[in-house]
């Protein structure tokens, strides 16, 4: 009767086999998780050491995102032409 009491408990109680086993899964989900973000905020860290310690990548940043241009600069804008062949 002992023998059959551990077993239910093993297979069906409280940190049982399956719930040992989900957990585990849950554990790989979330490392795998932790390390996407871990390679991200060291992408983030270094971008952010640049643009303390370099002028070029702040320069870099007001060009392309903000549209700045230096002194005594032209901006030139290209816009592609519609690719029909209008030429009648």
């Amino acid at each position: 009767m002992l023998f059959v009491l551990l077993q239910y408990k093993l297979w069906f109680g409280d940190a049982s086999v399956s719930d040992v086993m989900e957990l585990k899964q849950t554990i790989k989900e979330q490392q795998a998780k932790n390390e996407q973000i871990k390679q991200r905020n060291a992408v983030l860290a270094a971008e952010v050491e640049d643009l303390k310690t370099g002028l070029e990548a702040i320069e870099e940043r007001a060009r392309s995102e903000l549209g700045m241009i230096k002194e005594d600069e032209t901006f030139i804008h290209i816009v592609e032409g519609d690719s029909k062949d209008n030429s009648n």
